[in-house]
């Protein structure tokens, strides 16, 4: 039997290399997104490769997702890996300084959409048990705060720890989870963090040597290939050329001495 992914996100970044690298490999494709134009694009250029049922959705509506999962035509309803990809960050400014509206979204999508998919393919995952697997797409911000991330920093770290328990609920039932978190990576992430800058993006990935996301789709299918007695908790990737600074340190003015 042909193995089937479900993939959101699938319309850019890892989420689309994703789709490529497992239509490679003959696996049936479940791929979602908000933009139905990409999605015919994509579908119509992996198609001679393997079959494809693409899915116009927001994750962050409970009603449409439980909805196309309940739709799913054989051979698409058997689901043996999810790839929670779909997700975002807005903006750079201090916290004290934040949209709220732009908190709200990244939370809506970030835990409450992937946690909505997750809950409602987990029957069937289940169902399929032993080598089914989910692969959240976590961050190095999850475990690593820097300044202006403050509410995506949270909803990655909550993406780690979901995905921890859900391995403790899924003891036994041969299911597997693993949360990915990918360091400095370069996609559509940062044009759509500065509302289009791409002054912005070329600053941030220029002379780095950033992981690209055919580098992430490879990861995702070891992981989702691996021996069904094999699961990889947590793994974190980061471009050889990012590492770790020093804490920072606010320090008082110098006292002038003289009297």
């Amino acid at each position: 039997m042909t193995n089937t992914v479900f993939i959101t996100g699938a319309t850019s970044g890892f989420g689309l290399a994703c789709a490529r690298r497992f239509a490679r490999e003959g696996w049936n494709l479940v791929l979602s997104g908000r933009r139905s134009e990409r999605l015919a694009a994509i579908e119509a250029e992996l198609q001679p490769q393997a079959a494809v049922h693409c899915v116009t959705l927001d994750v962050r509506d409970r009603d449409a997702v439980q909805a196309a999962v309940a739709a799913l035509p054989a051979p698409f309803n058997t689901v043996h890996t999810l790839v929670n990809n779909a997700g975002l960050a807005l903006g750079t400014a201090p916290a004290q300084d934040c949209d709220l509206e732009q908190w709200q979204r990244m939370i809506d999508t970030n835990i409450t959409g992937l946690t909505t998919v997750t809950h409602s393919l987990l029957p069937g995952l289940v169902k399929r048990g032993s080598g089914a697997s989910i692969i959240n797409i976590g961050s190095v911000a999850g475990r690593w705060p820097y300044p202006g991330g403050n509410v995506y920093c949270a909803t990655k770290a909550f993406v780690e720890q979901f995905s921890l328990a859900l391995r403790c609920d899924l003891q036994g039932t041969g299911v597997r989870v693993t949360c990915l978190a990918p360091g400095l990576s370069e996609s559509e992430f940062t044009l759509v963090r500065t509302g289009g800058d791409q002054a912005a993006h070329d600053r941030l990935y220029a002379g780095a040597d950033p992981i690209q996301p055919d580098d992430i789709a490879d990861t995702v299918y070891w992981l989702a290939t691996l021996p069904a007695h094999l699961n990889v908790n947590a793994l974190e990737l980061m471009a050889v050329s990012q590492s770790w600074s020093p804490f920072a340190i606010s320090r008082k003015p110098a006292q002038d001495g003289a009297g």
